[in-house]
């Protein structure tokens, strides 16, 4: 077996309230592979973090109490003024990012992001999206400036085959109540790809990382063997750098009009989120 560029930073994030869980299992399963084989692999488990999930005008520098008393008087006047603004969350979270004043434990969840060449996000799928822990985790560290932009010096945008996490890989892990032939291509809960797509597309492939097919298991609740289960899942893990990736589409080359809308002559009379993907 060989992973690229081993050894390896790999984050795992997490999100579900019970360690005993499934999810629980796979995620130590998971863990303790990657390490096996020689990785980093660095965890945030949300739950067990008690992360708080809501993007809050502090995220933004207002009204915020620094971390560090000795910064206090230097940071204080600008704080002022700006907690006197109302909150515009992209431009103030990207300002608190670039004057280092953002809460510390976005700042450490960042740097987790930093240090990864791949990032398996596990959740279980509640009420087809992910829980709301997860999605404020996002919410709070994928802000403009770090996840996404206009790099300042050249007008050049940070986004897609340009985003600012390019060469990162990631992979959704995630557990469905729905019985296997429901998420499909003909299932009443629709093609998981497509479910996910803006998780996938959106979020992933937008800030430049490339995206592997997701590993699900459905039937969750009525698994009594995990070991079929945990057996495919670390065959995936062992693919992390080699498997290929979505063929989402690059936003710059042509394949899109400067409005962000597939060109007419790319799958022309086609519509829906599979003509985003080059194959």
């Amino acid at each position: 077996m060989q992973y690229a560029n081993s050894p390896s930073s790999i984050l795992w994030l997490s999100a579900h309230p019970e360690s005993r869980s499934l999810n629980g299992s796979l995620r130590k399963t998971g863990v303790a592979h990657l390490r096996r084989h020689g990785h980093t692999v660095l965890e945030s488990d949300l739950y067990a973090m008690d992360w708080d999930p809501v993007l809050r005008p502090r995220d933004g520098g207002h009204d915020v109490e620094t971390d560090d008393p000795s910064t206090e008087a230097a940071e204080s006047a600008d704080k002022s003024a700006r907690s006197l603004d109302r909150f515009r969350v992209s431009a103030d979270t990207r300002t608190a990012y670039r004057t280092d004043t953002q809460h510390s434990e976005v700042v450490r969840e960042q740097e987790k992001l930093r240090r990864a060449d791949a990032i398996v996000v596990q959740f279980p799928l509640w009420w087809y999206g992910m829980p709301a822990i997860l999605k404020g985790w996002f919410d709070r560290v994928f802000v403009s400036g770090f996840a996404f932009g206009t790099d300042e010096a050249t007008g050049r945008r940070l986004r897609f085959e340009q985003g600012p996490f390019t060469g990162k890989r990631t992979l959704i892990v995630t557990t469905l109540g729905d019985r296997p032939h429901a998420i499909g291509p003909r299932g009443k809960s629709g093609e998981l790809n497509e479910l996910l797509f803006g998780l996938l597309h959106g979020t992933f492939a937008y800030t430049g990382m490339s995206v592997l097919d997701p590993f699900a298991v459905p039937s969750a609740d009525q698994i009594d063997d995990i070991t079929p289960i945990s057996t495919r899942l670390i065959d995936r893990l062992d693919g992390l750098f080699t498997e290929p990736p979505i063929p989402y589409r690059p936003q710059f080359t042509g394949d899109y009009t400067p409005e962000w809308e597939l060109a007419p002559h790319v799958r022309p009379g086609e519509h829906g989120v599979r003509i985003h993907t080059a194959s």
